[in-house]
């Protein structure tokens, strides 16, 4: 069976743009603590422990965001 591990969100069209992905137990908080510019906890899905990462600040770390998407998969694929 097929699960998402992430996905692409524009916030309803307001100029916002983003990767949301699943992350383990107390990764969510972690990051939007260490970082509230980059990350955010996404309507919807954020109960679920998802984490939005901006795609519209300055200083985009795209290996970072390579590797968010790389451990989302491992963690719904387990």
């Amino acid at each position: 069976k097929a699960r998402s591990f992430a996905s692409t969100w524009d916030h309803h069209h307001d100029d916002r743009n983003a990767v949301l992905f699943a992350a383990p137990p107390g990764a969510q908080e972690q990051l939007i603590r260490g970082d509230p510019v980059h990350y955010f906890r996404p309507p919807y899905v954020g109960g679920r422990g998802w984490v939005g990462i901006y795609l519209d600040v300055a200083d985009i770390d795209w290996d970072l965001i390579e590797l968010h998407l790389t451990d989302a998969h491992a963690w719904i694929a387990r």
